[in-house]
């Protein structure tokens, strides 16, 4: 396998090769914005292409610039990325676009270091931005080129820390000077469409003449990310009316779904059923006692870590909730549709 580094790299040639001929024609790939770039990179980790594409085009058309999205009130910015999952996401978005204004001009920095610091910024972000917008030789990690690495170079063994600083190593080696951000695109492009998780396409393989595990016919060999175990979660929430408007709750602005609203309720706890643990967390959370409750809907969603399935219940309670205007709203069903809601109780929403 060649070991030749820097762009005569014949990998190199092969990749860029095939990349401007077979490279999909994506949204973001047409612009030379870096903030449209950014936004891209933001969405597009941890979610598939096809997801993200009206999401894109949705920001894009409700934050066309840095300018509109610093000063788009939070709940709007969370509404936009509601169903994208990673909340933190679009919070940390708008955070750096306040302070690329504040104390940018507006305008992007183009060295690492500047740019690592801005909220959201990790490795791959800001290696992605400064390589695509401006021409600088970071090298992006993502799964994709993890998996692309390891082939090539056959690396046994689960991706880890220490994996992840020979591949870096080896990417250095093969990233142009020129136009790296290309090479950037077309390693995640090679992962996403040739050299798949199972049953790479290594036929089509622009570079499978470089390829070692292709070479010893172990291309499968390459194992996957040790999968996380998942929690399974009952929850129950209480669907209150009162004068055509429903009761919601603002979520705490850190930890989970921060910042997002939902109906008040939580978890069942062991032993509880359903309806026990709806006028539990009705007392605890409103300090109310339930009079009467009907099921209303059933809704499941998955996480990262855990699966959880959502009760809600019609509730008619025997007083009225104390006010907290700054934690707690009655809302009118149309206006329901302009706050942030994980997506169980987006369902809950579309079902009222």
């Amino acid at each position: 396998m060649s070991e030749k580094s820097g762009p005569s790299s014949g990998f190199t040639k092969e990749l860029l090769r095939w990349y401007r001929r077979h490279h999909r024609n994506l949204p973001w790939r047409g612009t030379s914005d870096p903030y449209a770039i950014w936004v891209s990179e933001i969405m597009l980790q941890q979610t598939t292409v096809q997801t993200v594409i009206p999401y894109y085009e949705k920001w894009l058309a409700l934050f066309p610039d840095l300018g509109s999205l610093a000063q788009a009130p939070l709940k709007k910015a969370l509404k936009a990325w509601q169903g994208l999952g990673y909340y933190a996401r679009a919070r940390n978005m708008r955070q750096a676009a306040q302070v690329l204004v504040e104390r940018h001009n507006g305008r992007f920095p183009s060295r690492y270091e500047e740019l690592r610091k801005l909220p959201g910024f990790g490795p791959y972000t800001t290696a992605a931005v400064l390589s695509i917008v401006f021409d600088l030789p970071y090298p992006v990690l993502d799964a994709n080129v993890r998996r692309v690495v390891m082939r090539v170079a056959r690396m046994s063994g689960r991706p880890g820390a220490g994996k992840d600083k020979l591949i870096m190593k080896r990417l250095h080696g093969w990233i142009p000077l020129k136009k790296p951000g290309l090479f950037n695109q077309a390693m995640m492009e090679l992962g996403a469409l040739v050299c798949t998780p199972r049953s790479p396409l290594c036929l089509l393989c622009p570079v499978s003449n470089f390829c070692r595990a292709y070479e010893t016919g172990e291309q499968e060999v390459i194992p996957s990310p040790k999968k996380r175990s998942v929690t399974n979660i009952e929850a129950v929430v209480g669907i209150i009316c009162k004068d055509g408007k429903y009761l919601i709750q603002k979520r705490p602005s850190s930890g989970l779904l921060a910042d997002l609203w939902e109906f008040p309720g939580g978890k069942r706890e062991p032993g509880e059923t359903l309806v026990e643990a709806l006028r539990r967390e009705l007392r605890e959370e409103l300090g109310v006692e339930v009079a009467a409750a009907r099921p209303l809907i059933s809704v499941r969603h998955a996480y990262t870590r855990f699966r959880v399935r959502l009760h809600a219940y019609e509730c008619r309670l025997k007083a009225d909730p104390k006010p907290d205007p700054k934690r707690r709203r009655w809302v009118s069903l149309r206006a329901l549709r302009r706050y942030p809601f994980p997506s169980g109780s987006a369902r809950i929403v579309d079902h009222l």
